[in-house]
């Protein structure tokens, strides 16, 4: 393939990239006409990576491509390509998974971490329609098929010992994103750090007290252990409402970069997190009081059935598919056997939904404290009213992951939510 021996990196412009993609012929005839009529506009609006949509005659393309540093902070801040790689492996697998949720790959150059995908359109990215009170009625029964099969299919549940151990190797190089999730999430917003923020001077007080939180420190530690230590399926690893494209018919999830082996409910607590978000960052977008309860009220009522439905399409699966070396069918035979299996089952998903509150709840704190921070709250314009709905998230969060014994049912998620939406916080300024 063109472009593929090492060493043949270059960061690919306009005038650069329309030449390569004139030059792969399937990559030609989908976009067809004249390559030099091609429009091409850069879009990437994260942290890491070169974002292009280029349109011709007959179609149009999506472009990413990595940056060997973080976009957001510059060159100061090096990044390995090979993220690229894991990208791309874990799409393809993705994609065998829970086919329809993910874009289609069209063409990958590994030397050149790049990345060529179908264009989605009519999709946006969910976090600005959640900050515009839009409604999804596909996004449940999608995420969590996506989250249900990617999780199953990949873990012990589903794969002999022997498949885990290879697929936890296909992707332990991606060392480099992990460490940016373990220090940016678990560790930075709990100590003074170079790259966090937050709406000053209103939460300063809040900030402070994060960094004194001994019993705060000791949840997010475990947590972080847990993150490290623990390979139980292929993660997305970065599965927020900004790596969430949607229509009202439509769900496709992108952007799994940061993808390796690790605890189940980091991911499924991503997307709780993000939703609550959205929830309390709600009533900073007001026009009028009262003007998007409904909006609301289904954001809550989502954040209900996400984990209501992962849970259901988990167990069917387990149920249904259970071929991997856990939970041996010998040790479980007549119906005896099938109880009792059947009660670690539910025991299973109960310890899985403590992992997902906790990881839902670090996930929030460091949108809020931390260096990469969501629109949900940012595009509140005024700082008082921003700082108020990010202090009612944080509460939540802290409720979360210290008193996370008083948090049986996802009902008891929202129902704390609830009533915290109109708590007016003690803000520093």
């Amino acid at each position: 393939m063109a472009g593929d021996r090492a060493g043949d990196y270059r960061i690919l412009h306009e005038a650069a990239l329309r030449d390569y993609l004139a030059g792969i012929p399937d990559l030609k005839a989908i976009l067809g006409g004249d390559p030099a009529a091609w429009p091409i506009t850069e879009v990437g609006d994260g942290n890491l990576n070169l974002v292009f949509i280029v349109k011709g005659a007959k179609g149009g393309v999506a472009v990413k491509q990595a940056l060997p540093y973080v976009r957001l902070v510059g060159e100061s801040w090096p990044l390995p390509l090979s993220r690229a790689h894991y990208e791309h492996l874990a799409l393809s697998r993705q994609a065998e998974l829970a086919p329809g949720l993910v874009p289609a790959l069209l063409h990958h150059n590994e030397a050149l971490a790049l990345t060529v995908m179908e264009l989605l359109e009519p999709h946006i990215i969910m976090r600005r329609g959640l900050v515009a009170a839009a409604q999804y009625p596909r996004f449940v029964d999608d995420i969590t098929t996506f989250m249900a099969r990617t999780l199953f299919f990949t873990s012990d549940l589903a794969l002999s010992a022997v498949e885990k151990k290879e697929a936890i190797a296909a992707f332990a190089g991606n060392h480099a994103l992990c460490k940016i999730t373990e220090d940016l999430i678990f560790t930075d917003p709990y100590r003074i750090a170079e790259q966090n923020r937050w709406t000053a001077p209103y939460l300063d007080g809040l900030a402070a007290n994060l960094r004194d939180d001994m019993d705060l420190h000791v949840a997010v530690s475990r947590l972080k252990l847990k993150f490290m230590a623990s390979p139980e399926a292929l993660l997305h690893g970065d599965l927020h409402t900004g790596s969430i494209m949607v229509t009202e018919s439509q769900t496709r999830v992108i952007d799994p970069e940061f993808a390796f082996y690790g605890p189940m409910g980091f991911d499924v607590g991503a997307v709780l997190a993000n939703l609550l978000m959205a929830y309390f960052a709600s009533a900073g977008h007001e026009r009028a009081p009262g003007d998007r309860q409904v909006f609301e009220g289904w954001v809550l009522g989502t954040v209900e059935q996400v984990w209501n439905e992962f849970a259901r399409k988990f167990l069917d699966l387990w149920r249904s598919d259970a071929r991997g070396d856990a939970y041996p069918v010998s040790l479980f035979a007549g119906e005896k056997g099938a109880a009792r299996l059947e009660a670690e089952r539910q025991a299973y998903m109960q310890r899985l939904f403590m992992d997902t509150v906790g990881f839902a709840a670090a996930k929030t704190i460091r949108r809020i404290f931390g260096l990469a921070h969501n629109i949900d709250f940012e595009l509140i314009e005024d700082p008082e009213r921003r700082a108020v709905s990010e202090a009612r998230a944080v509460r939540l969060a802290r409720g979360l992951m210290v008193e996370a014994a008083a948090f049986r049912t996802i009902a008891d998620v929202t129902g704390a939510a609830r009533k915290l939406r109109d708590w007016m916080p003690e803000l520093t300024g």
